[in-house]
Parts: C-alpha cells; sequence; structure tokens
C-alpha cells in the first residue's frame, strides 16, 4: 500500500501545488511520472474535492473541467454532479484515521465516478490532507445519481501473484495494484514491513516491472557493515585512501548503473553515513573515498527497513531530509497475520516448490494441518512459513503433509539443538569454501567474491563472521 506524507495544503491549492517545499515538488513530480503515460485515470483530491492532479487519462472524462483545471471538483468532473458526493466510500481517508487504502468497488457515490480505491496522503505531523484515487479502466456511462448494479459493473478479477509475490487477500491486491503503479518511476521507494514479510522481494518485482529490468539489481545490507566499510562499498575508493587500499575500487552506485540499488536495514545506518547518503541523493553524484573528482550516477535507490522510519524521525535517531528523500513513494508490507486468507495459497506455493527441491513427489497439506497453519501466529512472517513447510517436507513421509504433532501448543517453535547443528555445518563448510577462493585468487576479494558467486559486501562479512584474516 502507498503510505505517502504528500503535503498539499488546501489554502494552496488555487495556486501552484509546485509552489511548496522541495519535498512536496518531489512527490507530486513523482506521482506525474507516474501517471502520465498511464491509460488508467489517477487522480489527487484535497478534502475540499479540488483536483490538485490529473493524468491525460483522468481529465478526458470531461473535456469542460479540462479547460478550467485549476478550479475543478471531483464530483463535477467523476459524477457530474453540482454537489459532493456525501456518500462517496473514498471520504472514509479522511474520517478514519489509520485506513491505508478504502475499496470503492460498491456502495456508495464512488462507483458512478468510477473510482476503485482511495489512498490516504497525510501530512509529516498525521494529518490527512488529500487522497490518491485510482480509477476503474473503463467508467460506465450513466446519468448524473444512477448507480449501477453488480451486473452492470462486476468486480475486477483478483491476481494471485505479481511477480514472485503472492497473495489473493485485499492487502496484497492493494499492494500489487501500487507496485505495478511505481514500477515505471525513477523516484525513490522506501518499502517497510516486518522482517520476513519480504521486503527484498517487492524490491526484486519493482525492479522487474521496470524499464530498468535488464540492468544491475544490487542489494546492499546497510544494518551489517560498519560505516567505514559500508561507505567503500557504495561509493568505492581510491588507492591509497586507508591501510589495504591497493587499487581503485568501483563502487556499487556505480556498478549498479542504470539499474536498481537496494538499500536493506537502512534505519541501521549512521548520522553520518546518512548526511553522505543525502548528499548522493540531493546531486546525483558521488565521490569515492579518498578521492577528490564526483561521479554522476544513475541507479535507482529502493531502500527498505523493518522499523518505522516516521517514529525514528520523531525520536532523531533519523534524519528527516534523508527521510522524505527516500520516502518519495512508500509502500507498506502487510505480517503475515493480517493477511491470513493467503496462507493456504502460500502453502501450497512453498509445498510445490520443496518438494521436488528435495526429491520427493509433490504432498497433500491435510485440512486439519491447514487450519493450524492458519491460525498460527507467524512472528517470523512469510519466512517463517516458508522455513516450516521446508523443514516439514525434509522430515516427514508419505503422500500427505501431516504436521500435527509440529503444529501443537509451541507450534513453529523451532527444535534449536537440531537447528544449531545444522548451522555448525553450514558455517563450517562455508569457511572452507572462501578460504579455498581465496587461495586460488591469490587473496584478490574481489575475485574470490565472483568466484563464490556472492557480493563483495557478503564476503566481507563472511570473512569478519568467521575471523578470516
Amino acid at each position: 500500500m502507498l503510505r505517502s506524507e504528500l503535503i498539499v495544503p488546501d489554502a494552496q491549492i488555487p495556486a501552484s501545488p509546485l509552489s511548496v517545499d522541495p519535498i512536496i515538488t518531489a512527490r507530486i513530480e513523482a506521482i506525474k511520472q507516474l501517471a502520465q503515460g498511464l491509460s488508467d485515470r489517477v487522480a489527487v483530491m484535497d478534502r475540499s474535492f479540488n483536483i490538485v492532479y490529473a493524468n491525460e487519462a483522468a481529465w478526458s472524462v470531461d473535456q469542460t473541467a479540462k479547460s478550467n483545471r485549476s478550479h475543478a471538483k471531483c464530483y463535477e468532473v467523476y459524477a457530474h454532479r453540482m454537489d459532493p458526493c456525501e456518500t462517496c466510500p473514498a471520504i472514509k481517508v479522511f474520517e478514519a484515521p489509520g485506513v491505508e487504502c478504502v475499496s470503492c468497488s460498491s456502495g456508495g457515490d464512488g462507483t458512478a465516478c468510477g473510482m476503485r480505491q482511495a489512498f490516504p496522503l497525510t501530512s509529516s505531523r498525521g494529518e490527512v490532507r488529500s487522497m490518491l484515487v485510482l480509477f476503474r479502466k473503463e467508467r460506465i456511462p450513466m446519468m448524473p445519481d444512477v448507480k449501477p448494479t453488480e451486473a452492470e459493473h462486476p468486480p475486477s478479477a483478483v491476481r494471485e501473484s505479481l511477480g514472485d509475490l503472492i497473495g489473493r487477500s485485499p492487502v496484497m491486491q492493494q499492494l500489487f495494484d501500487m507496485t505495478s503503479l511505481v514500477a515505471d518511476s525513477s523516484a525513490t521507494v522506501l518499502i517497510q514491513g516486518e522482517s520476513g514479510t519480504g521486503k527484498e522481494l517487492l524490491a526484486k518485482t519493482i525492479h522487474a516491472l521496470s524499464n530498468r529490468r535488464d540492468r544491475p539489481f544490487v542489494v546492499v545490507d546497510c544494518g551489517s557493515l560498519p560505516e567505514t566499510l559500508l561507505e567503500s562499498e557504495l561509493f568505492g575508493h581510491v588507492k591509497g585512501a586507508f591501510t589495504g587500499a591497493v587499487a581503485n575500487k568501483r563502487g556499487l552506485f556505480e556498478e549498479a548503473g542504470g539499474g536498481t540499488i537496494f538499500l536493506d536495514e537502512i534505519a541501521d545506518t549512521t548520522p553520518t553515513f546518512q548526511a553522505k547518503l543525502l548528499r548522493v541523493l540531493q546531486e546525483g553524484e558521488i565521490k569515492p573515498v579518498g578521492g577528490t573528482r564526483t561521479i554522476k550516477i544513475h541507479a535507482r535507490v529502493i531502500s527498505a527497513s523493518n522499523k518505522d522510519l516516521a517514529e525514528l524521525v520523531g525520536a532523531k535517531t533519523f534524519r528527516q531530509d534523508l527521510y522524505y528523500r527516500l520516502a518519495v513513494l512508500p509502500l507498506s508490507l502487510p505480517a503475515l497475520r493480517e493477511r491470513r486468507e493467503d496462507i493456504p495459497l502460500l502453502v501450497r506455493h512453498f509445498v510445490a516448490a520443496s518438494c521436488p527441491r528435495h526429491h520427493q513427489a509433490v504432498r497433500q497439506v491435510a485440512e486439519t494441518t491447514m487450519r493450524a497453519l492458519c491460525d498460527a501466529p507467524w512472528p517470523g512472517n512469510v519466512r517463517q512459513l516458508q522455513h516450516y513447510i521446508e523443514r516439514a517436507v525434509v522430515t516427514t513421509t508419505g503422500p500427505w503433509l501431516l504436521c500435527d504433532d509440529l503444529v501443537s501448543d509451541g507450534m513453529v517453535t523451532e527444535d534449536e539443538s537440531l537447528r544449531s547443528a545444522s548451522r555448525g555445518a553450514v558455517a563450517q563448510t562455508e569457511r572452507t569454501r572462501i578460504v579455498d577462493a581465496l587461495q586460488k585468487t591469490a587473496g584478490n576479494r574481489l575475485k574470490a567474491a565472483k568466484l563464490l558467486k556472492i557480493s563483495r559486501a557478503s564476503l566481507y562479512n563472511k570473512l569478519r563472521a568467521y575471523s578470516i584474516e
């Protein structure tokens, strides 16, 4: 779902919405980039029903209003009424605090003008001042105040997936819509959600749907790298910049040229690094560590956090100006407990993927097991469910996946001794492979990372974790 903080004060709308501060300008421009080339109708309205912005497709429904855009009201343009639509379901975004999306598919006057979904656009103080409205692809011609029947306007088809994202729940349908909408923009995207909800998967989906799909997708785990190493990884360094800098090295921003760079766990960065990243986003250029010349970059930035950055800004532990730069297009991934109706779909998907991987015939899930899985708390979200299904496939036999002995009171609690033993064996094997790769490349870490088919950042993390000098 879109969780923007677009501030468009009512008093400023009759003038120019672009005459506000740079952050607001950036967000309005981002919505324009997203919507201008679409055949779908997209509009932004304020509390007084003024049309703050509408793409050409949205204006095309009323040529009279199109010639007088600065004073157009949404109910005049889209419902052909002289008075506001008092029963419009979209109004709920202003009336109910905390609402992230309102479906306008049935009931109220929203059906008459073709509204499909409305998203609140809140200010930095948390006040909902405007709303982003998505309309149905085709509007049914009708006289004012005449509501369509269900037969006249059947509900839109429900998608079960978008890229590798899976879900039929309303909250996931909203996310699919917004993901499709933001994909082709060059604006920065902030993805927020609990650990295990699939933030990197969402970032990959945005990249795959964008016109950058044939360019690199680079992942950086900001929380796992110390500040100096993170700067070197992202911005690069010149020979002699610090001990061990024996040659010039390109940064990941450069390597992602024309593609997407995904900054995971951005909340775990230091204030010093945040200031440097802000400059990169503002100027569109980087300066390698120890260097004197700047380098223009052309990568799209997608960031993610399992913490609420708005709260961190309020606590003064995250820079407000950086937050606004990162959150031009904010998306929120729901926790699994908020979309339980998707669990059967996810379970079947994970079973179908796990069985061939472990050389087993595709198994069926018993009804009692499925009910237990749907009722489980899943504090680790989709990732925990996936790992649980993987383990169940490996540790059970027969045509049915009968996990009742595991799905009980202490359900989805891992067998710590088994997990620890498994981790130890994997770690020992991995350490041996890393040492072998370094020996084969005469200590060249870049070549070793390529040989291991991992990023340099991952290799540095593992070198530190395994105490490899």
